[in-house]
């Protein structure tokens, strides 16, 4: 089961590392208007540039809001889990389900980092 839960932890580091390392120089001019408003100073080029960077900062601070809500749910699973395994007396199913419970909030924990890297990678090739 170790053994399954390391291959899983290799690949899905894989994959983060060459979504974002891989990522086409295509999606680098994200500009709806393209190079019509690159001199220009009208009133559709400063609102299509507004309407771009509220939504890059409602984006971020989602992002921000979820990875903070998971590190505490994260956090306080690693403390169930501690008070799980300190209160098992030996048994050892208890210990199991404690070791499972810290070992899952850990990988939970680390997807989510790795998720905000992604978002975050995405969303500054973006504005």
């Amino acid at each position: 089961m170790r053994r399954i839960y390391t291959i899983l932890l290799a690949v899905a580091s894989f994959a983060a590392l060459t979504s974002v390392y891989a990522a086409p120089a295509a999606f680098a001019e994200t500009s709806v208007l393209g190079d019509a408003c690159k001199n220009n100073s009208s009133v559709i080029c400063k609102q299509s540039e507004n309407a771009e960077s509220k939504t890059t900062t409602f984006i971020t601070n989602l992002t921000n809001l979820l990875l903070f809500a998971i590190g505490v749910i994260s956090i306080v699973m690693i403390i169930i889990g501690g008070i799980k395994y300190t209160t098992s007396n030996g048994d050892s199913s208890q210990i199991t389900s404690a070791k499972n419970t810290i070992l899952y909030a850990v990988v939970g924990l680390v997807i989510a980092l790795m998720a905000y890297g992604i978002v975050r990678y995405v969303v500054s090739q973006f504005s």
